[in-house]
């Protein structure tokens, strides 16, 4: 009778245990990104290796996380996750929350690296990291640094991946300098505030933003401010962003007969495993459209 108590027990106990919880295979790494640049930058490190997943928790236009709210659908995702990678630098302004309900859950902060140095605005980082070719390539060995030490098992094929992302955004920098540097004018306008570390990569400056904040209209001071600046440069042009409304900077152009183009601060996109080289195409895209706008 004895026996049998005890192996009731045991059944009793395993069944208790497994209750509400889903059984994960310990071969199985699953990784969830914040938003697409972090995708993309890790499909990038993993590049299909066996057992891996990678999710891009947020939907392909949601853009910037400045002021993002985490939904159910996000919560449910991040529930099946093994490792999170965010951007940092106050990108993802719901990092504490996540922390909170997922205390096991491990995070890898991409710009958590003394090779990237924070341009400061108003006594806070700006976040758009990734839009410095070179802090870009900082974010992705870091990223892999911290996934080999999280998963060693695959440490190996992790950073043969890596050197060859590297060597790509390496081989972009060095055309995007090559096309940029010798650009006869340098001073832009851009929509918000996504592209000073792109600026400050390639000398260029900027002298008046649309937007601070996607979204939020300029008052008729900033308006005021921002036309009388574009007045005084030998060429005017704003650049736009094709994740958000150009209706403040067209009522700038009627007004100072301005040129608008488009930079694309590489923020949305579909999470797609083909899309591997998303960004170095659109960064070439850029390049493009800064050497026709720059001339």
């Amino acid at each position: 009778m004895k026996k049998i108590l005890s192996f009731a027990l045991i059944i009793l106990t395993f069944a208790l245990v497994g209750c509400g919880s889903e059984k994960k295979d310990d071969d199985k790494l699953k990784i969830v990104t914040s938003f697409y640049p972090m995708y993309l930058e890790t499909l990038n490190i993993t590049r299909g290796v066996e057992g891996v997943e990678v999710v891009n928790m947020t939907p392909p236009q949601t853009g910037c996380l400045h002021d993002y709210q985490l939904t159910p659908e996000d919560m449910k995702t991040l529930e099946t996750a093994d490792i999170f990678v965010v951007n940092g630098l106050g990108m993802e302004s719901f990092l504490d929350k996540v922390i909170e309900s997922h205390p096991n859950l491990k995070i890898i902060n991409a710009s958590d690296t003394p090779d990237i140095v924070p341009i400061m605005e108003d006594g806070v980082p700006n976040p758009h990291v990734w839009l410095s070719l070179t802090y870009a390539i900082a974010q992705v060995k870091n990223i892999s640094a911290k996934l080999c030490e999280l998963d060693p098992s695959r440490a190996d094929v992790y950073k043969r991946y890596t050197l060859d992302y590297v060597d790509e955004l390496t081989t972009l920098r060095d055309e995007m300098h090559i096309s940029l540097t010798m650009l006869p004018n340098r001073e832009i306008v851009t929509f918000h505030e996504a592209f000073p570390y792109l600026a400050a990569e390639f000398g260029l400056k900027i002298v008046a933003t649309v937007e601070r904040e996607p979204g939020t209209e300029p008052t008729p001071q900033e308006l005021a401010e921002t036309i009388e600046k574009i007045n005084s440069l030998p060429v005017k042009i704003i650049f736009t962003e094709p994740q958000y409304s150009a209706k403040a900077a067209e009522t700038i152009a009627r007004e100072t007969g301005a040129q608008i183009f488009e930079l694309d601060p590489i923020v949305t996109g579909e999470a797609k495993p083909e899309n591997l080289l998303d960004y170095v195409d659109r960064m070439l895209n850029n390049t493009l459209t800064l050497a026709k706008a720059l001339q």
